[in-house]
């Protein structure tokens, strides 16, 4: 059952979106996706302002309004939906507790795509893992899952602890899945060493030398794209933008 909350969301926001369609930018979105979602077809830029126009005066939500809006979402055909619900999710991902991660295990196992697998791998689930921590035993277990997306989350989760990251078990999950043979999940290997190497690279210098010939060259190409002799990674590194931007379609493929 759909608490008040979200009874009072949900509706106002597909009334607010449904309003802005735009039928030929849809198509060509669609088609950058593969034509795997619907989209409605307004930018980023449009997207956030009506989010925010939105939301203007509502309370803010608890866990239970979090995970009714975001299962809400999910049903809609529109990806853009799915979007907002990962960035309601982020915005408030301090709110729910640890027993959330069964929320965002069928949000990531369900229209499964990288756009929003990475926005609730790296923002949604590494926060939740960071003041949980017992939680680590569950990204153990997900390592070792059969859904390749939720591998590529236990892999990516720890994007953007920085100097936080459990080194040991960050490379501990790069080589229990090197061999994998998924594309997505190669390239999830390369970017969690690529971001952590901004962090220690002589770390990830180490790792690849040591572990080169079980990786695939995918992987230790993405992990060495920023290395170099004097440890210069630039600025502008790669992170997690909010799902939003997707809608812009400037985002590369991961």
């Amino acid at each position: 059952m759909t608490g008040t909350w979200a009874a009072g969301v949900v509706p106002r926001l597909v009334r607010t979106y449904d309003a802005a369609r735009d039928p030929e930018r849809a198509v060509h979105a669609a088609a950058y996706m593969r034509d795997q979602f619907a989209f409605l077809g307004f930018p980023a830029a449009t997207q956030r302002a009506l989010a925010r126009s939105m939301l203007a005066g509502v309370p803010k939500p608890g866990e239970d309004d979090l995970r009714d809006v975001a299962l809400a979402c999910w049903e809609l055909p529109e990806r853009e939906y799915q979007y907002f619900a990962c960035d309601l999710l982020r915005t408030h991902v301090k709110v729910p507790g640890p027993d959330f991660l069964a929320v965002a295990r069928t949000l990531i196992t369900t229209k499964s795509w990288w756009d929003t697998v990475d926005a609730l791998a790296a923002r949604v689930v590494g926060p939740l893992v960071r003041r949980h921590p017992t939680l680590t035993t569950t990204m153990d277990q997900w390592l070792e899952d059969d859904n390749l997306w939720i591998i590529r989350t236990a892999i990516l989760h720890q994007l953007h602890y920085g100097a936080e990251t459990d080194r040991d078990r960050l490379f501990g999950y790069c080589t229990r899945q090197a061999a994998h043979p998924d594309f997505f999940v190669r390239k999830a290997i390369g970017w969690a060493l690529r971001q952590y190497a901004r962090t220690d690279p002589n770390a990830v210098r180490s790792y690849l030398a040591t572990h080169r010939s079980e990786l695939s060259p995918l992987s230790v190409r993405e992990a060495a794209k920023h290395l170099s002799g004097e440890d210069q990674f630039p600025r502008s590194a790669t992170t997690v933008s909010s799902p939003s931007t997707l809608a812009a379609l400037v985002r590369p493929k991961r």
